[in-house]
């Protein structure tokens, strides 16, 4: 009998390049946060002109300040930030009150009620809008907008149409040849802390590093150049304490200081595998240990001492925009996203819209900082789009959902909803050449 040796796979090239969008050299929390917001509407400013010019040619830009002293039965337009005004968005004082235990409201699963109010502001005045044609619930606060419509004795504005400064085009090429660029695979929401689909995990790790599956399937895993996993892989949802003296005693908890490094080193032993044949990309996550602002930073190397010594493995920040084999690719772990959906209140409408909206709002998480944390910025927004990507992903959603995009003169998108792999056991494959997308299942049921 022939003895014949298996076949050998040999992994396409992974040519990764992180655009450092979001990478905080030094830290400042001396600052204003409004002065975040002077900067996003001074880069957004001029795109937005251009829109409203070309859309409403015939009339005139002003600011608030000059249209107090303009004709009110003209029309004009008006550049500026959008607040929604909500009675029922969290503030500081709540978050005092649950971090010393007294009496609060339960957290809610959105903001919205009947009583919003939404305004426009500037660098020196602000607006009440009302009107029919702009729908508050469409809208949310930190969008930059123009508005057109006129005056009205009561000092509101009536608003006949507005506009956003759209989809950002997009100015690279693909240099290499489509066939060689490979595929990804995304996967978030591990929640090791609460997995209990440990078999899940394990199919996961050997089909990713060949150890499983057809020459078939072993010739399409052979193609996967990166794994991006975005956020929440330690835990997937906030630690509860209910105990007396939680204020006084949660900086001593030796318990959760043991299973946090427990769980760290089980996140570390699933990943050295995996990065040992394959390139990493991991972004933490709104529950991982990270500061929770965005941007998040990324994991100290300290946490996953034995994966982060490949060259493989890449500490990435949330948000996260690079480039993978000439394809532009950015996303998030899932908070602004998710954010939105509260603010908006609109139950009925797919994560995949709103991430839709951000393309055309050209910003990656309008709410921040106001109802998401966010380093106070002093000078720029780093969260205004700057590059159009190729694909665009929000992790951590409860299902799979993709749509392929196309906007301005052809280019296109793909969209991606990323679920959570602790709850469906779902990962999402993309095609670099022709950004086909496919949810691939490791569940056991």
């Amino acid at each position: 009998m022939e003895f014949r040796s298996p076949p050998t796979y040999h992994r396409k090239l992974c040519k990764l390049e992180d655009f450092n969008k979001f990478k905080i050299c030094s830290k400042n929390f001396d600052e204003q946060y409004n002065r975040i917001y002077s900067a996003r509407l001074r880069t957004l400013k001029d795109h937005l002109f251009q829109n409203a010019k070309a859309k409403w040619a015939q009339h005139e830009v002003v600011t608030l300040s000059e249209l107090v002293e303009k004709n009110q039965d003209n029309n004009y337009i008006v550049i500026g930030i959008l607040y929604k005004h909500q009675e029922l968005k969290p503030s500081i004082l709540h978050d005092i009150c649950e971090e010393l235990q007294l009496p609060t409201h339960l957290p809610r699963a959105n903001y919205a009620s009947i009583k919003d109010i939404l305004y426009l502001e500037d660098d020196s005045l602000r607006v009440k809008l009302v009107g029919s044609h702009m729908k508050i619930q469409n809208v949310i606060t930190g969008i930059i907008c123009a508005v057109l419509g006129h005056q009205l004795e009561n000092d509101e504005f009536n608003v006949i149409d507005s506009c956003y400064p759209g989809c950002i085009p997009k100015l690279t090429t693909i240099a290499k040849p489509l066939e060689q660029l490979g595929k990804i695979l995304i996967i978030s929401g591990l929640d090791l802390a609460n997995n209990t689909q440990s078999l899940s995990l394990n199919l996961f790790s050997e089909w990713v590093t060949g150890m499983i599956g057809c020459p078939e399937v072993q010739t399409e895993v052979a193609s996967i150049v990166c794994i991006i996993i975005a956020g929440n892989s330690i835990r997937g949802s906030i630690e509860i304490y209910n105990h007396k003296g939680y204020f006084e005693t949660k900086t001593h908890n030796d318990t959760a200081f043991k299973e946090a490094t427990i769980l760290a080193h089980k996140l570390d032993n699933f990943l050295l595998p995996i990065a040992q044949c394959c390139p990493i990309i991991l972004m933490p996550g709104e529950f991982d240990p990270t500061c929770h602002m965005l941007p998040q930073q990324s994991f100290h190397p300290s946490i996953l001492s034995q994966s982060s010594r490949f060259k493989s493995f890449y500490g990435a920040t949330n948000p996260w925009i690079g480039s993978i084999n000439s394809r532009i690719i950015a996303g998030s772990s899932g908070q602004p996203i998710l954010d939105i959906m509260k603010v908006a209140g609109l139950v009925n409408v797919s994560p995949l819209t709103w991430l839709e909206y951000t393309l055309n709002w050209r910003h990656y998480a309008p709410t921040a900082p106001d109802t998401v944390p966010a380093y106070p910025y002093p000078n720029i927004d780093p969260f205004v789009m700057t590059e159009c990507p190729d694909i665009y992903f929000a992790g951590n959603m409860d299902k799979f959902d993709t749509k392929l995009l196309t906007v301005n003169q052809g280019q296109r998108i793909r969209l991606i909803c990323i679920p959570k792999f602790s709850e469906t056991q779902t990962a999402v494959l993309v095609n670099l050449q022709d950004l086909q997308t496919s949810p691939i299942s490791f569940g056991v049921s």
